[in-house]
C-alpha cells in the first residue's frame, strides 16, 4: 500500500487551488457555476481541479496509481487525473455525454456493472452521479467493488431537497417537480433536460449516510458539504437542516481490509 494509501490518514492537506473550504474557493466556483451553460469547459475544468485536489488532500499524490471515472460524462475529471500522473479511465453509461474527443480509452459502460475486476482502482471517482441513477444503493456497491482494499471511493450528489436538486429547474422542484419542469420550458423556450424518476432521482443526505455507515465493506473518512465555505463537516450532522443546507454530498471513503 502506498503512503497515501494509509488508513489513518482522515484530514485533508493543503491542495493547489484554494483553501478548502474557505470562502474564496466557494465564490470562484459558484461563480463557474453561473456561466455553465455559456462556458462549460471553464467551469468543469475548474470543477475537476478542485476535486483532483480533494482526493490528494484525502488520499495522497494520484501520480502512478489507477482512478477510475466513472459518471465522468465530457472527460474533464479524467483528463486533470491524468495531468497529474495518474493512470486514469472514463467508464460512461450515456454516449450523449462525451466530449467530441473523449480521452483515450473511454469505456462506454454501466456503472451498475463496471467492466473491471475486484480490486482494480486505487481511487474510484464519482461526481454529481448518484442523484441520476434509480439504484443507487447498487451504484455504490459497484464503486466499492473496483476499489482495492485501502483504496478511497469518492462520492458526491446534489441532494434532492438541496437549492439546487432541480438541477436547471431548481429552486421550484420545491413547489413540485412537473410544475418547475413546466415553468422551465415557458422561461427558456425549450424542454428541460432532466425528467424526475427518469434522468434525476429524489435522493437524499440522511438515507445515504445510513446505507454507508451500515455498510462492513467500507468506512467514512469524511461526510461534508462538497462546496459550502463553514462546518462542512458540522452541517452534515444536524438532521432535517442537512436535507436543505447541504447543498452537494461529499462522501470520502475508505474500502475495509477484505
Amino acid at each position: 500500500m502506498s503512503a497515501g494509501g494509509l488508513p489513518g490518514r482522515a484530514g485533508p492537506r493543503p491542495g493547489r487551488g484554494p483553501k478548502d473550504p474557505s470562502l474564496r474557493r466557494s465564490l470562484a466556483l459558484f461563480r463557474a457555476f453561473l456561466h455553465e451553460q455559456d462556458d462549460p469547459d471553464a467551469c468543469y475544468a475548474l470543477l475537476a481541479r478542485d476535486a483532483a485536489d480533494q482526493v490528494e488532500a484525502y488520499d495522497g499524490p494520484v501520480a502512478g496509481r489507477v482512478v477510475v471515472d466513472v459518471g465522468g460524462g465530457s472527460g474533464h475529471f479524467t483528463e486533470e487525473f491524468r495531468a497529474r500522473g495518474a493512470h486514469a479511465y472514463l467508464f460512461e453509461p450515456d454516449v450523449r455525454e462525451l466530449a467530441e474527443k473523449p480521452p483515450e480509452g473511454t469505456v462506454v459502460a454501466d456503472g451498475y456493472l463496471l467492466p473491471l475486476a475486484d480490486g482494480a482502482a486505487d481511487v474510484t471517482f464519482s461526481s454529481n452521479v448518484l442523484e441520476h441513477v434509480a439504484d443507487p444503493q447498487t451504484f455504490l456497491s459497484e464503486l466499492v467493488r473496483v476499489t482495492r482494499p485501502g483504496g478511497l471511493v469518492y462520492v458526491s450528489f446534489t441532494n434532492w431537497l438541496s437549492p439546487w436538486g432541480g438541477h436547471e429547474w431548481a429552486p421550484w422542484h420545491y413547489l413540485g417537480a412537473e410544475r418547475a419542469r413546466a415553468r422551465h420550458q415557458r422561461r427558456t423556450g425549450r424542454p428541460a433536460k432532466h425528467t424526475l424518476g427518469e434522468n434525476l432521482f429524489p435522493v437524499h443526505v440522511g438515507a445515504t449516510l445510513r446505507h454507508v455507515r451500515a455498510r462492513d465493506d467500507v468506512r467514512i473518512v469524511s461526510a461534508r458539504s462538497r462546496y459550502w465555505p463553514f462546518l462542512t463537516e458540522t452541517v452534515v450532522k444536524v438532521p432535517g437542516l442537512r436535507e436543505f443546507a447541504t447543498w452537494n454530498l461529499l462522501l470520502i471513503l475508505r474500502r475495509c481490509p477484505v
